[in-house]
């Protein structure tokens, strides 16, 4: 039997995406490899992002470009271009790094 490719859905930064009965999961926060990361509207439950912790306990939420690679640290927000490469918002996303 042929194994099948995965299907990957075409998301960008800020979209609201859906599950399968047409309920609001929330909005994409970012994208990787393994898929895309969603804020979820109204937890209230939710870890701030300088609160993430890793299997150990430790953790440093930064920024990584999905361009070049570049990291830095996160402030109140995401910097608005990578000061590396230039690429725009949307190509940079949440990383922990330990």
């Amino acid at each position: 039997m042929a194994s099948e490719e995965p299907e990957f859905a075409d998301v960008s930064i800020g979209q609201t995406v859906y599950d399968e009965s047409g309920e609001e999961l929330g909005s994409v926060r970012g994208i990787d490899d393994a898929g895309f990361y969603v804020s979820v509207p109204g937890v209230t439950n939710a870890q701030a992002l300088t609160d993430a912790r890793d299997v150990f306990g430790t953790a440093y939420v930064m920024w990584r470009c999905w361009e070049c690679g570049e990291m830095g640290e996160i402030g109140k927000e995401l910097p608005e271009n990578c000061p590396s490469c230039d690429a725009p918002r949307e190509e940079l996303y949440y990383w922990a790094e330990d």
